[in-house]
Parts: structure tokens; C-alpha cells; sequence
């Protein structure tokens, strides 16, 4: 399913080696995931993602990023929902509002690719929440709102996946 050992395309464009367990994924399998799948056909097929599809589904936004896009999500792994205090992932999921306001924050509108990210180091695009981003360019590492990117450009049908090694709240929310 997933190796324990694989390429990363880091967004400052280098090829570095990634042991960050859950988020990885065989170059072949994220070909195979991306060619005619939606970010949510995306998020399942990688088995990485199941607490954030559980939450999209709780905030009823699975049909929006199934819809034609195109989208940017920066989609924090399983590991990163764990890294929440205990408790939080229970009390968002029974408050939907709260939780799709988290889940947008993590969305931008379009096809932003890594090399777009490196040119706008410093950018801080809106997102579907409509707060915006803090993205920076630090050591050849990109990261967003300090959450870094470990895994960069999946491709899918109607946008692209940059996994997050952390779930990154919007101001309201914090």
C-alpha cells in the first residue's frame, strides 16, 4: 500500500528522500491515483487521509471537492489530525460549521502547482474560507501557515494534493 521509503518533490523543485511514515507514497501509486480521480477519490485511494475524509464528510464538503474544480488543498495526514489535542477531531466533528471553516482554510481556488508556490514565496492567497495563507520558502522547504509540505503536486482530476505535516487553523478558529 504504502512504501516506507520514496521520492518527495519538494516544492523548491529538489528531489529529497521522505521518512515521514504515513504521508508517503510510491511514485507509481500516486500516478496511478491521479488520472482520473477527484480530490476526494484521491484522498481515499491513498489510505493516509481517513480523518480528513471522515471530517469532509461531516461538514458535508465531500460533493464540493468532487465538483469541477480546480482546487489546491493542502490535506494534513492522519498523523497530522493525531498531533491535535485530545479531544478536538470529536468536538469538530459535532460541530460541522466550525469544522468546514477549518476544512475551506486548507483549500484554494485553482491549480496552483509547486512551482507557482516558489514563485510566490511570501504569498498569502485567500482560501475557500476566505482568511488567507501564509505561505514561506524556508532551507528549500515550503511551508504553510508552519505547517510544511512533505509531499508536493498530486495531481487529481479537478485540482491538486500538497499533504501537510500539520492541520493549520484559520484565525477565528484558534
Amino acid at each position: 500500500m504504502i512504501s516506507t521509503k520514496m521520492v518527495v518533490l519538494s516544492l523548491a523543485g529538489l528531489l529529497l528522500n521522505s521518512t515521514t511514515g504515513s504521508a508517503q507514497m510510491t511514485a507509481e501509486k500516486h500516478d496511478n491515483m491521479s488520472k482520473s480521480n477527484t480530490i476526494v477519490d484521491v484522498a481515499i485511494a491513498n489510505g493516509s487521509f481517513k480523518t480528513l475524509v471522515t471530517a469532509l464528510k461531516a461538514a458535508d464538503l465531500v460533493g464540493a471537492l468532487q465538483g469541477a474544480g480546480p482546487f489546491t488543498v493542502f490535506a494534513p495526514t492522519d498523523a497530522a489530525f493525531a498531533k491535535l489535542p485530545a479531544g478536538t477531531i470529536d468536538a469538530l466533528l459535532k460541530d460541522p460549521k466550525k469544522l468546514a471553516s477549518i476544512l475551506t482554510y486548507h483549500v484554494v481556488s485553482g491549480k496552483v502547482m509547486a512551482a507557482d508556490v516558489i514563485k510566490g514565496n511570501g504569498a498569502k492567497p485567500a482560501t475557500l474560507n476566505g482568511a488567507a495563507l501564509d505561505i514561506q520558502v524556508k532551507g528549500g522547504k515550503v511551508y504553510v501557515n508552519g505547517a510544511q509540505v512533505v509531499i508536493a503536486d498530486v495531481a487529481a482530476s479537478n485540482g491538486v494534493i500538497h499533504v501537510i505535516d500539520a492541520v493549520v487553523m484559520p484565525p477565528a478558529a484558534k
